[in-house]
């Protein structure tokens, strides 16, 4: 059956206000059907050209009335267009109700979150590792807090997020959550990928972050000294959860796992070097990138403790760790013991191998880099930043001293 299609613009006499102007309305018929609707514009009736659907004369305010009706016409053509060509049913009602954004369901941007999410979960240990996922699932929960405090709603539609949404949640971020510069940029860079997956599905019309830039702030870790490595190697506490705790971190001290990778660490994960030596091969839990570490003196002496230790019978797991809160709580506890004057986390043993144990012993920065299981070299150079700069330092010390003594060294040879 073949459509009929038209488009009449008129202005609805019956309406007509006390200037004498009158609404003006298109008019769409499909198939002999109509659907009507006002195009915001008002004209007076003694200026309207019924036979051609539009004012008449030259002016500008004329001109440009009837290109706004042009538009309009144009728009609606090509509505009709789309439809026959996708073979979908055409009717005016329809035609008028997209034209007007009425057809429309709008994404939500917690829905879209979650469905992102939801793959992710499907993905893990493939194309994504178990830390990430829990990134995105936390990101998405202050987004879904902060649309609550904001807003006052439960959702919003995702075309919402503007620059300011951007900005209001990095403020909310750093104040309400109380997150550190780093952190909160991190979790808007996550959001970040949400909007970008918005805008590639066209279900916003532009990107919102276009005018967001994210800078991380360029953070010096904390590390233990050799001197403080020491110390803590060598005290013994009256305390056996001390001790424990103690052990734990001294072995990634040496070995730069993270938390999440020493918990899980087990037998499949030692295996032995070309050269009969043990070594640690395990994938990073946050990256899914292969660690590969051969095991030094002092952790594999820790491993024989805990494998002979009848205290811990888990015939899986290698070592006896606690939860990373309880760990960074006795952390504290064991550094005043210690008198070492640093906030001691559970992570900053992995920036003690990285930096005391091998880069300030002369190990190669490549080396450093795929023993830590760092995706991009980039990562692993921020410590031998950290190594220039304690040199600098040390340097710095060194010419202060020897200034001192060439001064002293001239007064005792003129004086002479």
């Amino acid at each position: 059956m073949q459509t009929t299609f038209s488009i009449l613009f008129y202005p609805r006499g019956n309406d007509i206000d006390k200037n004498g102007n009158a609404p003006i309305y298109a008019r769409i018929t499909v198939n002999g059907k109509r659907s009507e609707f006002s195009i915001k514009r008002k004209v007076l009736l003694t200026k309207w050209n019924s036979e051609a659907g539009k004012m008449r004369g030259t002016t500008s305010d004329v001109r440009e009335l009837n290109k706004y009706m042009t538009s309009i016409r144009t728009k609606l053509n090509k509505i009709q267009e789309q439809l026959s060509e996708k073979n979908a049913s055409v009717t005016a009602q329809k035609i008028k109700n997209i034209y007007l954004g009425k057809d429309i369901k709008h994404k939500m941007l917690l829905e879209i979150f979650q469905e992102h999410n939801d793959k992710v979960d499907k993905l893990i240990g493939k194309d994504f590792a178990a830390g990430t996922a829990e990134r995105y699932k936390t990101a998405r929960k202050h987004v879904k807090d902060y649309i609550s405090k904001e807003y006052n709603v439960k959702d919003i539609p995702v075309k919402d997020v503007d620059h300011t949404f951007i900005t209001g949640f990095e403020y909310y971020l750093k104040t309400t959550r109380n997150c550190a510069h780093n952190t909160a940029i991190k979790y808007i860079t996550n959001f970040k990928k949400i909007i970008r997956i918005a805008y590639a599905n066209d279900w916003i019309n532009k990107d919102p972050f276009i005018h967001w830039k994210a800078k991380l702030k360029i953070v010096d870790r904390e590390f233990l000294t050799e001197k403080e490595l020491q110390k803590l190697v060598e005290k013994e506490f009256g305390i056996h959860r001390l001790n424990q705790v103690k052990d734990i971190f001294v072995f990634c001290c040496f070995t730069g796992l993270a938390y999440a990778d020493v918990k899980k660490l087990s037998q499949n994960d030692i295996v032995l070097g070309i050269t009969g030596e043990r070594w640690i091969k395990t994938k990073r839990s946050k990256t899914d990138t292969r660690s590969n570490i051969p095991i030094l003196s002092i952790p594999e002496a820790l491993l024989e403790k805990y494998a002979e230790s009848s205290d811990f019978s888990d015939s899986e797991l290698l070592l006896p760790v606690l939860s990373n809160q309880k760990m960074n709580a006795y952390l504290k506890e064991i550094a005043d013991l210690c008198g070492i004057n640093k906030n001691l986390t559970f992570h900053l043993a992995r920036h003690t191998f990285a930096t005391t144990v091998t880069l300030t012993n002369g190990v190669p920065i490549e080396s450093v880099s795929k023993m830590l299981g760092h995706k991009s070299l980039k990562t692993t150079q921020h410590y031998a930043k950290i190594i220039d700069k304690k040199v600098s330092d040390d340097m710095k010390a060194l010419k202060d001293k020897l200034t001192n003594y060439s001064q002293t060294t001239k007064t005792s040879v003129s004086s002479s």
